[in-house]
């Protein structure tokens, strides 16, 4: 049974430190540092091209760590109060990140596509809207990702009958 928690704990905890990670430098780096210094709609070409592929990394990692919560549920490994809330912030980052994938982003491509320019005319008003719902959805996923790694941290502590046990 610890190898199981073990084995399970350490895939999930390497999907959401993938997806994390991902996230923060798209956000905090890659798209501020592209979109201020290469000219527009190459700007626009290239960030709609990393957006969708880590679209597809995100969704992978979600579908990883919500596989290793569910081989603990059907191991019938026991579930405290952090196992549910970890479960449960895992379950939301990864729904966000699918609806992210497969609706957002492709309606923001589908538009760029289309040559519809941000903010302008009806295209452009969706397209601002769309991008608002991206940083959104990637914001709420940072900070449910930063919590499911916290209550890993809990249940792994609570799991060793240290001095941070939780019940």
């Amino acid at each position: 049974m610890r190898l199981l928690i073990v084995a399970t704990g350490a895939v999930a905890t390497i999907a959401i430190a993938l997806w994390l990670g991902g996230l923060t430098v798209l956000g905090a780096i890659v798209a501020p540092t592209v979109f201020s210094s290469v000219p527009y709609p190459a700007s626009a070409d290239a960030m709609t091209l990393v957006f969708r592929r880590f679209d597809l990394l995100a969704m992978a990692c979600g579908a990883a760590a919500l596989a290793s919560e569910a081989v603990r549920v059907g191991a019938r490994v026991p579930y405290a109060r952090v196992d549910r809330l970890r479960a449960a912030a895992t379950v939301l980052a990864a729904a966000l990140a699918t609806y992210q994938g497969t609706r957002i982003s492709p309606a923001i491509a589908a538009l760029h596509a289309s040559g519809v320019v941000r903010g302008v005319g009806a295209g452009g008003l969706e397209l601002s809207h769309l991008h608002e719902l991206a940083e959104a959805s990637g914001k709420a996923q940072v900070a449910l990702l930063l919590a499911v790694l916290a209550f890993q941290v809990a249940a792994l502590a609570r799991s060793r009958g240290g001095a941070g046990s939780v019940p």
